[in-house]
């Protein structure tokens, strides 16, 4: 069996920046084991697997080590591939998920997610949080990801994380942010339980990022930027229960995966 593969990068406009994901049209699902087999053999932070079920395309995500419920870079760069290569027709791509239905919508070179809220309550302090950022954040708060926020733009450039230590603790991961000097609002990614210490451009972090940043500024349109060090670019307003996160992306190859001695 061959498969085709579509590496993308995601969030950026620029070959070589943003987040790199793979993409994979199939005719049926391969089984889980041998999907999270090919996710680790791509090492990207996501691959990408989609298979049409009637008019809706189911998209699962994978790391190298595990299944994800929701993966912003890799939708992006899934729904780059669908339009790009001609599988999905006129300007709107509906997905079925884990974190179910999401909709692509292509404006220009821009694709616009539309995605679920995901808020952040506060927490109390994490003494074992602070040891493995090496620095004491301003505040805690969770959803899915632990949020951690800083009073300025270089802080979150210059942390230096034990990824060792984090790895250890019972988060999903840790999204250090602050206020961005040319943008709205910057952020960091770090997931080293996942098998990704940092993440170069997370959408799904948005989720929670958005509505966060949109409560404290005051305003529903928001400019964001992820500052690892490919960096990438988010357009990001606050729907209320549902955010959008558009972005653009680049085509870097297309392959084949033999699976003949699988």
């Amino acid at each position: 069996m061959k498969l085709k593969l579509y590496q993308v990068d995601a969030f950026t406009e620029h070959l070589f920046g943003g987040n790199p994901a793979a993409v994979i049209p199939l005719e049926t699902w391969l089984p889980d084991r041998a999907m999270q087999a090919i996710a680790m053999e791509n090492n990207l932070s996501e691959t990408a697997f989609l298979v049409l079920e009637g008019e809706k395309w189911h998209v699962r995500w994978f790391t190298p080590s595990v299944e994800v419920d929701l993966c912003g870079h890799a939708t992006l760069a899934s729904a780059f591939t669908l339009f790009h290569t001609g599988l999905a027709k006129g300007n709107e791509i509906v997905f079925d998920s884990k974190s179910g239905e999401l909709r692509v919508e292509r404006d220009g070179d821009l694709l616009r997610m539309d995605f679920p809220a995901r808020p952040a309550l506060p927490q109390l302090e994490s003494a074992e949080i602070i040891e493995a950022l090496g620095v004491k954040p301003r505040g805690f708060y969770a959803a899915r990801d632990l949020l951690v926020l800083f009073d300025s733009e270089e802080e979150v450039r210059k942390l230096k994380p034990d990824f060792v230590k984090m790895a250890s603790l019972d988060f999903f991961a840790v999204v250090a942010t602050a206020p961005g000097d040319e943008v709205d609002f910057v952020s960091r990614f770090f997931a080293p339980v996942q098998g990704i210490d940092e993440d170069p451009v997370t959408g799904s972090a948005h989720s929670t990022l958005i509505p966060f940043w949109a409560e404290r500024l005051g305003k529903q349109k928001l400019k964001a930027r992820q500052i690892s060090s490919r960096g990438g670019e988010l357009d990001c307003e606050h729907r209320g229960e549902r955010v959008s996160i558009a972005g653009k992306a680049v085509l870097y190859l297309t392959g084949e995966i033999d699976l003949a001695s699988l």
